[in-house]
């Protein structure tokens, strides 16, 4: 099965899995989604997350977090999307809840938070926002 947009559907599984209190989430794997899981674990919004390979399938794994039964992603939502992808300068990048929560921002130095990337005065495509 083909996805139109994987970063969407990981996104839509992360809300869904919170909301229903799951343990862990398992979804197919690529390296853009590693480097998303990467950064919200750097970050403290997920626990961990492991790669696994099976019958030539890479999956992702993903260990959520929660505080005192309430999940620690308030809300996660897509900015960017396949059919209309938002680009910003690193001056005009967007303060999550007034720098409460993070931007996801793919840049042409990587995958970064939207604090790394007004460090490294790079811009770029805004993934999607954290809080």
């Amino acid at each position: 099965m083909s996805l139109s947009d994987p970063i969407g559907d990981m996104i839509a599984r992360l809300k869904n899995s919170q909301n229903r209190n799951h343990k862990k989430i398992e979804l197919p794997s690529s390296k853009f989604k590693t480097k998303i899981a990467e950064i919200l674990k750097s970050e403290g919004y997920i626990i961990d997350y492991e790669v696994k390979s099976e019958d030539n399938k890479p999956s992702l794994e993903i260990s959520l977090k929660y505080n005192s039964g309430n999940p620690v992603i308030s809300s996660i939502e897509r900015v960017s999307k396949p059919g209309r992808r938002i680009f910003s300068s690193a001056e005009s990048l967007p303060k999550v809840n007034n720098g409460l929560g993070i931007a996801i921002i793919s840049t042409p130095k990587g995958v970064m938070t939207d604090i790394d990337a007004r460090k490294q005065k790079v811009g770029g495509e805004i993934i999607c926002k954290v809080f």
